[in-house]
């Protein structure tokens, strides 16, 4: 495919991974439905083009959230991170002081 953003490459290759790695973790997961029905979403936009920045986070933030504490599945996740983080979504540390909650609950950093 000539013309094709080689950001929705590594987008679609990292979720093909996670999707990959995650139907094959056997482990009951709590919130596995909602990280898949996330990276399946997030495969069907990358397909129509380049997805928008806030899409982008919302996915990152859901699928962390559901997946982040499986030991298992981190690098996949990494590298998902990754690839988001190169439309632009920002990257921070958990103790970064500079980030703080505005009252309706969006990060700003």
């Amino acid at each position: 495919m000539a013309g094709l953003d080689p950001r929705v490459t590594m987008l679609r290759a990292a979720v093909h991974r996670l999707r990959r790695e995650l139907g094959g973790y056997q482990v009951a997961l709590a919130d596995r439905e909602v990280a898949m029905e996330r990276l399946t979403g997030l495969d069907e936009l990358s397909v129509a083009g380049v997805p928008d920045q806030a899409t982008l986070a919302q996915a990152l933030l859901e699928i962390a959230a559901a997946l982040g504490s499986v030991s298992a599945l981190r690098p996949a996740l990494a590298e998902f991170r990754r690839a988001v983080e190169l439309f632009g979504v920002p990257h921070y540390q958990a103790d970064d002081p500079r980030r703080t909650a505005t009252p309706g609950g969006t990060w700003v950093g």
